[in-house]
């Protein structure tokens, strides 16, 4: 179990002792040489984080082992500043891989790690400015859009409030002054600059399906056999043959979406389906 900490931190230094804490736990292995390429930091700087760490939270949480040329976790050692789950370290791989197309000599040294990328999304800072901008003042946007139902760019009054990432894309939550309704844009289909206007009375509080939660269950394709659907029920940490998703009632189809479900498709092959989503009928009202 993960013991929280409640004091105020300096966001350089609780992500230095994330990556000890993920490193040793999931690497079984943590030097100075891990913090130094990761950060950017000296040796000296490295070693201090690893001391300051097992002074503070972190004591007793790792011993050096004087084979391995480096710490690995103590039979006792707890996570104090992560959860302790595999995503972490995961999420870390990907990170690295991530950055390091920017910066060569910032990595970790994963060299048996490799991360299916997603192409970038072409989106200018002069148009993610000011939407950004006007999500966090509140303020109505004119921009131009363009999308696959309007494929000439065409100028939109919206009052943005809150930015969305999927697996595939980045997409802005805004009330749409034409639609006179809440919608979804994507932020690689702006157009031009946009221009920031007054305050606008649509905020997050406003949108119903936003605001709305919603719980998706999932559960192993009853055309699997018995087996093939413990199997299923280990991969995704069901309990008793089930899986519930919370999420917002306006992301429904971006959750399913990431968990490869198509809610309008049943497929002929159980092996291929795997998972059914068990309240479909309740989901009905948020599918697009």
């Amino acid at each position: 179990m993960t013991t929280q900490v409640l004091w105020p931190m300096r966001w350089d230094l609780l992500f230095r002792y994330r990556i000890i804490e993920i490193v040793a736990q999931w690497e079984g292995r943590l030097t100075t040489n891990h913090l130094c390429s990761s950060l950017g930091i000296g040796r000296q700087q490295a070693s201090k984080d690893i001391n300051n760490y097992l002074a503070g939270e972190g004591q007793g949480n790792l011993v050096y082992d004087k084979h391995l040329k480096g710490y690995k976790p103590s039979p006792t050692f707890k996570p104090i500043y992560t959860t302790g789950t595999a995503d972490e370290y995961l999420h870390l791989l990907s990170r690295d891989k991530d950055i390091a197309y920017a910066f060569e000599n910032l990595h970790l040294g994963f060299a048996h790690t490799e991360v299916v990328a997603v192409p970038v999304r072409n989106i200018q800072p002069a148009i993610l400015r000011p939407l950004i901008q006007a999500a966090r003042q509140r303020k109505r946007v004119e921009i131009s859009y363009i999308s696959l139902s309007s494929p000439v760019a065409e100028t939109r009054v919206i009052a943005p409030h809150t930015l969305v990432c999927t697996p595939m894309r980045w997409h802005i939550r805004a009330y749409c002054e034409k639609q006179k309704d809440f919608r979804d844009f994507v932020l690689s289909r702006f157009r031009e600059d946009a221009e920031l206007l007054n305050e606008s009375e649509f905020t997050q509080e406003h949108d119903e399906l936003w605001q709305k939660r919603i719980d998706i269950i999932i559960s192993p394709d009853p055309r699997l056999s018995p087996e093939q659907r413990e199997i299923i029920e280990m991969d995704y940490g069901m309990r008793d043959g089930e899986l519930r998703i919370p999420t917002r009632a306006a992301l429904v189809n971006y959750t399913l979406q990431a968990f490869n479900i198509d809610p309008h498709k049943y497929d002929v092959k159980a092996e291929a389906q795997q998972i059914i989503v068990r309240n479909r009928n309740e989901l009905d009202p948020y599918l697009f």
